[in-house]
């Protein structure tokens, strides 16, 4: 899970709101983007909304988070979980992809931009091959 930053139209005036987006690993080991949401800040509010989301739309069994900065599972996984590298590419992608609108007009309008650009490589990584497997 992370976030970045956008300039976004709010009553009146632009301000920074964050693009929350989480990703996951399958059992079978290929990666998806499980969802993303536009919100004022990263704070725990936002993500906890988010996580209900994902909920109730049907995600179980989880059975670790990674956001910056933490550690965790088999030694030899570290080296793909350790970071949020590959959502930090993501978001990159996104900043790069949205340096022509500049600034969103509200938050349906980043959104829409970002699930587009998101689907795309979502698209890459449930047809790719695995990020992790089981002999790791």
């Amino acid at each position: 899970m992370d976030a970045s930053y956008f300039k976004v139209r709010s009553e009146g005036r632009y301000i920074n709101k964050a693009l929350l987006i989480v990703t996951g690993i399958h059992k079978n080991g290929c990666r998806e983007i499980l969802g993303a949401k536009v919100e004022a800040n990263e704070d725990e509010p936002g993500w906890e909304s988010l996580f209900e989301d994902l909920k109730g739309r049907g995600l179980k069994g989880v059975k670790l988070v990674v956001s910056d900065g933490h550690k965790a599972f088999p030694r030899q996984h570290w080296r793909r979980i350790r970071t949020t590298n590959g959502l930090e590419r993501i978001n990159k992608e996104l900043k790069r992809r949205s340096r022509v609108a500049g600034a969103f007009s509200n938050d349906e309008s980043l959104l829409r931009l970002a699930v587009c650009i998101v689907m795309d490589i979502n698209e890459e990584w449930v047809t790719g091959r695995k990020y992790l497997t089981a002999e790791d």
